[in-house]
């Protein structure tokens, strides 16, 4: 569990960054689930951008994806979410 002055400086890494995924009307997929859990155990952190034709709820959204990610939620900021999953060698030094 991610403490604040960690979330606060995730958020300052994430924020610096584009969005990694888009999510559209499609929604969310296993293919999705897949894609965004291997690209956290490279890079630790993600950013994830779900557009207006996106019908789901954001945080139902942001909700799914770290469950089927087993990662932690960063930050929802009006349709960005920011997804956070420790790697075993971690590249990311949390304060």
């Amino acid at each position: 569990m991610l403490n604040g002055k960690q979330k606060r400086y995730l958020r300052a890494l994430a924020n610096k960054e584009r969005a990694v995924f888009q999510i559209g009307k499609d929604g969310l997929s296993y293919n999705l689930y897949s894609a965004v859990g291997d690209y956290l155990k490279a890079n630790e952190l993600v950013k994830i951008s779900l557009l207006k034709t996106y019908g789901g709820d954001v945080r139902e959204a942001a909700f799914d994806l770290s469950s089927a990610t087993s990662s932690e939620i960063v930050q929802i900021i009006g349709r960005v979410i920011v997804l956070y999953k420790k790697a075993k060698e971690p590249k990311i030094m949390l304060p």
